[in-house]
């Protein structure tokens, strides 16, 4: 009696510990699922997050702004060149003009760029460069001819594009940009012609 008693206690205990070990294994499975579920939320809401779009500039736009931060490189280059290298005063002056209104203008295109994600050349185009090069291995009154004559055919081509943008342009901050500046542009090459015309007759 005594020996059926003390396996009737023991079967007793079995049964309540194998009860609580499953009662903790049901709750950590829970607990599990319940994690699982926290996190299959969380990451189905990053998933779907939406990434913000950039305005949207067209080709012809791009390209304008690009082609004028390149034009207004070689602007302010040649112009620190005409500095040092001019050999007539009208020329040295016509020269700090250029970096001076060009650095002013390339600041604004950039501010433009900049809120439309738009990326700037930092460097010269090749043919630019070429241009640069050449006109730099010019001297005295060669010099002086040279550089007038490259900003007189310059600021032509310029003006052109700078007129179409400012018609037809579909962004209205660049469409702006180009026909405020258009005035300065006009300036330059008279300024340009001027000195042209003093030039012939020295």
């Amino acid at each position: 009696m005594k020996n059926l008693a003390k396996f009737t206690l023991m079967g007793s205990l079995a049964i309540l510990c194998f009860s609580c070990g499953g009662s903790s294994s049901d709750s950590t499975t829970q607990a599990k699922d319940s994690n699982n579920a926290k996190m299959d939320s969380a990451g189905s809401g990053t998933t779907n997050a939406t990434p913000a779009i950039p305005p949207s500039v067209s080709k012809g736009d791009q390209d304008f702004a690009v082609n004028t931060a390149n034009a207004g490189m070689t602007e302010i280059q040649a112009g620190q060149m005409a500095q040092q290298k001019g050999m007539a005063q009208d020329v040295k002056d016509y020269g700090a003009m250029m970096v001076k209104d060009h650095t002013a203008a390339a600041d604004k295109l950039k501010m433009i760029a900049a809120s439309k994600n738009l990326t700037l050349p930092a460097t010269l185009s090749s043919d630019k460069q070429t241009d640069l090069d050449d006109l730099n291995k010019k001297q005295g009154k060669d010099f002086d001819k040279a550089y007038i004559d490259m900003m007189i055919s310059d600021h032509k081509k310029v003006i052109s594009a700078f007129e179409d943008e400012s018609k037809n342009g579909s962004d209205a901050d660049i469409r702006g940009f180009a026909d405020s500046t258009l005035h300065v542009l006009r300036h330059h090459l008279d300024e340009a012609e001027k000195c042209h015309k003093m030039m012939k007759k020295m």
